[in-house]
C-alpha cells in the first residue's frame, strides 16, 4: 500500500551484454556492478518504497539509447519522476537518488512539485558558505566543526539562483569514503537520520541483484532492439510476480524459485519424465 511517507528511488543498471556484437542498442558504459566500462543495454528504473512495511515495487523503468531517442540520464529521470506525480498519483514525500542525479534542472524540478531530495554530490561541486563574501570552492575544500559534522551546514551550489540554500551533510561511509550528502530539507539537523535516509537507496540495488539473478534479464542473445526490449519488459514482469508471491507467503524471491526447482526435482526423481535403460 502508498504511504504519506514513501520514498521515490532512481537508478541505473547496466544489462551485460559484454560478448556481444550485433546486437542492437548495446552500448560502451560504464557498470557499477563490473567497476569499469562495459558493452550492455543500460536500464533506468523508478521504485516505490514504503517504509511503515519495508516494502518496495518497481514502478517504472526506462531503456537507455541516446543514439536514437537523444535523452540522457536525466531526461529519463524526469520523465518517470512527473508520471508518478501526474499520472500514477503516488503519495511520497522524498527522492533518493545517486550522484548521476544531482543535477540542478531536476533538483529544481523535485523542489516545485514540493518535495524533499538526498542526493549526494560530487566532491569537486563548487559550493558558497558565506552568502557571496568569499569565491566558490569545492565541497572538499570546506571546513567542517565538530557542529557542522553533526548537524549539517547551509550552503548555496553553483549556478542554484542566488539565495538558494540546501543543507549539506558530511557523512562517514567507511574508513576510505566520504559521502557529501545535499538535501533541501532545511529542518534536517541530523547526520545519523541523514545517513538512515540514504540508506533505503539500497532497496534500488536489491531490485537490480534480483533482476540479474533470478529473472535472466541478461539472457537474451537475440540482436533486434525490439526484441531485447520485450525480453526485458517481461522480466520485469516476472520480478513483480514474484516479488509479490514473496510478500504473500513471507519468503524471499530466492527462496520462491529454489522452491520450484526442489518441487521438480522430487517430482523428477519419483517418476521421470524420460525413461533411461541400462544395458
Amino acid at each position: 500500500m502508498p504511504s504519506e511517507r514513501g520514498y521515490l528511488i532512481y537508478d541505473d543498471t547496466v544489462v551485460d551484454k559484454n560478448f556481444s556484437s550485433k546486437i542492437e542498442a548495446v552500448r560502451r558504459q560504464w557498470s557499477g556492478n563490473a567497476h569499469r566500462v562495459i558493452k550492455g543495454i543500460g536500464v533506468f528504473t523508478c521504485i516505490y518504497v514504503n517504509p511503515e512495511t519495508d516494502q518496495f515495487w518497481a514502478i517504472d523503468y526506462r531503456i537507455y539509447n541516446p543514439d536514437v531517442d537523444g535523452r540522457d540520464k536525466n531526461d529519463h529521470v524526469k520523465d518517470m519522476l512527473k508520471n508518478v506525480i501526474e499520472h500514477k498519483k503516488l503519495p511520497f514525500w522524498a527522492v533518493l537518488m545517486d550522484t548521476w542525479y544531482a543535477s540542478l534542472p531536476l533538483m529544481r524540478m523535485i523542489e516545485c512539485y514540493g518535495k524533499i531530495y538526498y542526493c549526494p554530490i560530487r566532491k569537486n561541486r563548487l559550493v558558497d558558505e558565506s552568502d557571496g563574501v568569499e569565491e566558490y570552492k569545492t565541497v572538499e575544500a570546506l571546513s567542517w566543526s565538530e557542529k557542522d559534522l553533526k548537524e549539517g551546514k547551509l550552503i548555496h551550489l553553483n549556478k542554484f539562483p542566488k539565495g538558494h540554500r540546501v543543507k549539506l551533510f558530511r557523512l562517514t561511509v567507511l574508513p576510505n569514503r566520504t559521502d557529501y550528502i545535499a538535501t533541501n530539507d532545511l529542518s534536517q539537523d541530523s547526520a545519523d537520520a541523514t545517513k538512515d535516509e540514504c540508506a533505503v537507496r539500497w532497496k534500488i540495488e536489491q531490485l537490480h541483484r534480483e533482476l540479474k539473478q533470478v529473472t535472466g534479464i541478461e539472457k537474451c542473445q537475440c540482436r533486434k532492439e525490439r526484441i531485447q526490449r520485450n525480453h526485458i519488459g517481461c522480466a520485469m514482469l516476472v520480478w513483480a510476480a514474484l516479488k509479490k508471491l514473496a510478500y504473500k507467503t513471507g519468503k524471499t524471491i530466492y527462496q520462491l524459485k529454489q522452491g520450484l526447482l526442489d518441487n521438480y526435482m522430487v517430482k523428477e526423481l519419483a517418476k521421470p519424465s524420460i525413461q533411461f535403460t541400462f544395458a
